[in-house]
């Protein structure tokens, strides 16, 4: 163990282990490199030899000490330690400096390469460098060679450069000069050749030197001539604006180049306007004499696309030009091309309206959105030049006026429509029936008229929703997005549709006189169950149908569903209340008559039933099942609970038949429900006025009671009893 200690370090040892080491080493050092050591292992002081840390700096037998002594750590572990401990001493310090010494070769191997590569790297650089070295020196070398030639020849001719650069000078005023003197000629030949252009810009280049040197008397000769050839320029230039042949660009050309020549520019600009003006109208008389009546008119989308190109094209390029080329005019300027663009855009906004008012009668709305689309389009442009002439907002108002303009015209056409399904189902009931072939029934009738006016009401809101599509132009004004869809499409059309049908439904119970007497009584039971229908469910359905298709705004007042279908409700209760006083008016006529042409006091006791009351009973039964082609059974609950009356009723009713049974045959089967409805006139207690529900037994009792409750009332005074009538 003590061999082991007094070793010293082995090659993996720490360099403080020892007092052994090069001869001359400073404390200083060995305590560094013994810091580096324990820094890289990652242990402080007194670590290694297991104590805790913080031991004496000063300790010799630390073994991590900068002030470690073998000999004294040997004498103290002799005098404390048993033979044990000495021996499990040495064996943890070998295991130690074996794993020390495994550690450093560890090392060694890892960075042997890097140092390798290192040393070869350095070689190289000092390599590189010795040769840099060489071609520095070399350069500059030849640089000082380089600085002295230049200086040399800089001495040697700067005399010359000063000589060179003052004949530079002479050459160029003399090419100035030479310009100058040829002036007038090169003037006189661009302006034989018809190049303006070049003439005017040669005028300019020399304009200013010779209002310079006017006063030489050489300069101001060829000054005079320039002024009688720019003048005879001008002169042409004007020749060639005033003729008008060529186009907007050669015309905006010309204006420009006498604007160079110093021409006055209010006298231009009012000249251009007036030649633009003729221009366009022109094309306004182009548009015009298509609107005559004697060649066939073009489509409204050529039409706007003839406009478009012609009149809005022709005023866009005069805008542009008339804006570049009298931008100095200022505020003025630009408020006398504003009425000049507003007062032409207002003659052809009229003869777009005169063309589109052509297209109301029409049915193609396909057609006329895709005209309007264009139209408004083409003047997007002038819109953004002219702001202040409001073409756009003039536009967008056409615009909107010819959308509700059509769709007052699709709301005549739903009315025309509804209109003749009426008179499709006045023909039908009034035609004659063929032998052995049945006419079409009132259910089938009804089916018919409402899927009639169904597919017009949605082909109508097809045609208008091609206003609000997204690739239209105006689809996103705010006129389109919000009041069109709800005042123009819900209100306008669809409310007003609704209730122009219940008025027209109406109109036929408001003057029977005129109207309700000629109206076939089917026809009124007939819109009196279509208003029902429309009441429970169609309404409801076209009015969902059209905010889902127009997204209806909820800013904007709309009519309440409850309210259309209450209008409804209140249209089919007076037209089957108006059916069945027609009815009732109908056979109390006959019956009456039949009454007033007999002489009661003479006439013999009746045998049989009068064939006038076999007619009655035959249109009740007629009336019955008419009624029940359109209408529920329904149920009505007795009124009175008189029992006498019931009694009566029930046995006068039953002798009547046991009575005139045997010689009554009548021509159509009665039905057992008929005749116990009319049972209940004498039993129950009818209010001849009330309100007509929506089932055929209330408009059965309610028939007979107003034809013969007035009866029963003058029976006695007639003395007439109620089984002879």
């Amino acid at each position: 163990m003590a061999a082991a200690a007094a070793a010293g370090p082995s090659p993996g040892s720490r360099p403080g282990d020892s007092p052994e080491g090069p001869e001359g080493e400073a404390p200083e050092r060995r305590r560094k490199a013994h810091g580096m050591l324990k820094l890289y292992y990652g242990l402080s002081e007194g670590e290694a030899a297991g104590r805790p840390a913080g031991p004496d700096p000063l300790d010799p037998t630390d073994l991590n000490g900068a002030h470690f002594d073998p000999e004294v750590y040997l004498d103290k572990l002799r005098r404390e330690c048993p033979l044990a401990q000495l021996m499990d001493s040495e064996t943890d310090m070998v295991r130690q400096i074996r794993a020390l010494d495994s550690d450093m070769q560890t090392l060694v191997y890892e960075n042997y390469n890097k140092f390798i590569s290192a040393t070869d790297t350095i070689r190289k650089m000092k390599n590189d460098f010795r040769k840099m070295e060489d071609e520095m020196d070399r350069l500059a070398t030849n640089m000082a060679v380089i600085t002295d030639f230049s200086a040399r020849i800089s001495a040697t001719l700067q005399d010359r450069h000063e000589r060179i650069t003052k004949l530079a000078g002479v050459h160029a005023l003399l090419r100035k000069l030479q310009f100058l003197f040829e002036l007038p000629s090169r003037l006189t030949k661009c302006v034989e050749l018809g190049a303006y252009g070049q003439a005017v810009r040669y005028q300019g280049r020399a304009q200013a030197v010779l209002q310079q040197y006017q006063h030489l008397p050489s300069f101001r000769a060829i000054q005079d001539d320039c002024q009688v050839i720019t003048a005879r320029l001008a002169q042409q230039l004007r020749q060639r604006f005033r003729e008008g042949g060529s186009g907007a660009p050669e015309q905006a050309e010309c204006v420009e180049l006498l604007l160079a020549l110093g021409e006055p520019a209010e006298e231009l600009c009012e000249e251009f306007l007036a030649h633009a003006r003729g221009r366009l109208e022109e094309e306004l008389r182009s548009l015009e004499a298509e609107l005559g009546p004697s060649p066939p008119a073009p489509d409204v989308l050529e039409f706007t696309d003839h406009g478009g190109s012609g009149f809005v094209g022709g005023l866009c390029q005069v805008a542009a030009a008339y804006q570049e080329l009298f931008a100095a005019q200022g505020p003025a300027g630009a408020e006398r091309l504003a009425a000049f663009a507003r007062e032409l855009g207002s003659r052809y906004f009229a003869l777009v309206e005169r063309r589109l008012a052509q297209e109301q009668g029409g049915g193609d709305n396909s057609l006329l959105v895709r005209a309007l689309d264009r139209f408004h389009r083409r003047l997007r442009a002038p819109g953004a030049l002219l702001a202040a002439a409001g073409l756009a907002e003039a536009a967008t108002e056409i615009v909107e006026r010819v959308a509700r303009e059509r769709l007052g015209h699709h709301l005549q056409g739903l009315r025309a429509a509804f209109l003749g399904c009426l008179t499709d189902v006045r023909q039908a009931l009034a035609a004659p029936r063929v032998a052995g072939k049945e006419g079409p029934g009132l259910a089938e009738l009804l089916a018919n008229v409402a899927s009639s006016i169904l597919s017009h009401i949605k082909a109508s809101l097809a045609a208008v929703h091609l206003f609000t599509a997204k690739e239209v132009s105006f689809s996103n004004k705010p006129y389109f997005r919000g009041e069109f869809c709800s005042q123009g499409v819900r209100e306008g059309l669809i409310v007003g549709f609704i209730r122009s049908m219940c008025q027209t439904a109406q109109s036929f119970c408001d003057s029977p006189g005129e109207k309700g007497g000629a109206t076939p009584p089917a026809l009124l039971l007939l819109l009196s169950r279509l208003c029902l229908d429309y009441e429970t469910a169609t309404i409801s359905y076209i009015l969902t149908l059209t905010d889902e298709q127009f997204l209806v705004q909820d800013q904007f007042p709309v009519t309440p569903v409850s309210t259309l279908c209450a209008e409804a409700r209140e249209t089919a209760r007076r037209l089957l209340t108006h059916y069945v006083k027609v009815q009732g008016l109908v056979i109390s006529q006959m019956l009456r008559k039949s009454v007033e042409t007999r002489d009661w006091l003479s006439t013999l006791e009746p045998r049989n039933v009068r064939a006038v009351m076999k007619r009655v009973v035959e249109d009740t039964t007629a009336i019955d099942v008419q009624v029940g082609l359109l209408y529920e059974e329904g149920v009505r609950k007795a009124q009175s609970s008189d029992s006498s009356k019931r009694t009566f009723s029930v046995y006068s009713s039953s002798r009547q038949q046991g009575r005139y049974a045997p010689s009554y045959t009548p021509s159509a089967p009665m039905d057992t429900n008929l005749l116990s409805n009319i049972q209940k006139l004498f039993s129950e207690r009818i209010d001849v006025f009330s309100p007509v529900e929506f089932n055929k037994m209330t408009a059965l009792i309610l028939y007979p009671s107003a034809l013969i409750w007035p009866w029963r009332l003058s029976a006695s005074s007639q003395l007439l009893p109620s089984c002879r009538c």
